[in-house]
């Protein structure tokens, strides 16, 4: 057995147990020893696994850990290379940033042969222009996005008309050129579409929107014959 699947199997063991588990329990149903057990533990951990416990006492996995990348396929590499070089090349700084971090904490724990593949992708993303727009306001929707708060925007439109509206974002779509927000408008009474370049000014509010982001998406895509898959 490989490193590699001996990592994924002793997650599999955590994952289905709910209470600790004494180390020589994990190293007889792995069939490995406790010396190997514990460089084991330790390895997943230094990864990012929120395994909790001791020797002598017994370890846990606490929720929200993820496999680490361990069995990706070629195909999945490459999937996740240019995805990555397409948002460190189109994305605002900090979302770069994110996404060339991403990708390094990947290539650490890859197999050699993997990580070869992943630091040699011949897959390239092209030259392209980005329209300007401002890197913190992009920022402060994401947050608005992922805690479901209102914004209110000043938006001025293609004839140069300024409006404020109170808005319930939940999607930002990253275009080639433009970045377009996706959000319910109280003043139209339904969805709209706002160019991020148009926003001249945002303030997230305290209030949560009444409808969870998953439900204005789901039913913004049925509106918009949008294939969700």
């Amino acid at each position: 057995m490989s490193r590699a699947e001996r990592l994924l199997q002793l997650m599999q063991a955590l994952r289905r147990r709910r209470h600790p588990v004494s180390g020589a329990d994990l190293a007889r149903e792995l069939g490995i020893s406790l010396r190997t057990l514990y460089r084991d533990i330790a390895a997943l951990q230094a990864q990012g696994a929120r395994i909790d416990g001791e020797r002598g006492v017994g370890y846990v996995l606490r929720p929200g850990y993820l496999l680490p990348p361990l069995m990706f396929s070629d195909e999945e590499i490459e999937a996740l290379v240019l995805g990555s070089r397409w948002v460190a090349d189109r994305a605002d700084a900090a979302l770069a940033e994110s996404a060339r971090n991403a990708l390094a904490k990947i290539g650490a724990v890859l197999p050699p042969h993997l990580r070869l593949d992943l630091e040699t992708s011949g897959l390239l993303v092209g030259p392209g222009q980005v329209v300007a727009c401002d890197e913190q306001a992009l920022a402060g929707l994401r947050a608005a996005i992922r805690s479901e708060r209102k914004v209110q925007i000043q938006y001025r439109d293609e004839q140069g008309r300024s409006t404020t509206r109170v808005v319930w974002p939940f999607a930002l779509g990253f275009f080639d050129r433009v970045r377009m927000l996706v959000a319910w408008c109280e003043r139209r009474e339904g969805f709209r579409h706002f160019r991020a370049d148009r926003i001249d000014a945002q303030i997230v509010l305290e209030q949560r929107y009444p409808r969870r982001r998953q439900i204005l998406l789901e039913e913004w895509r049925r509106i918009e014959g949008i294939d969700p898959s």
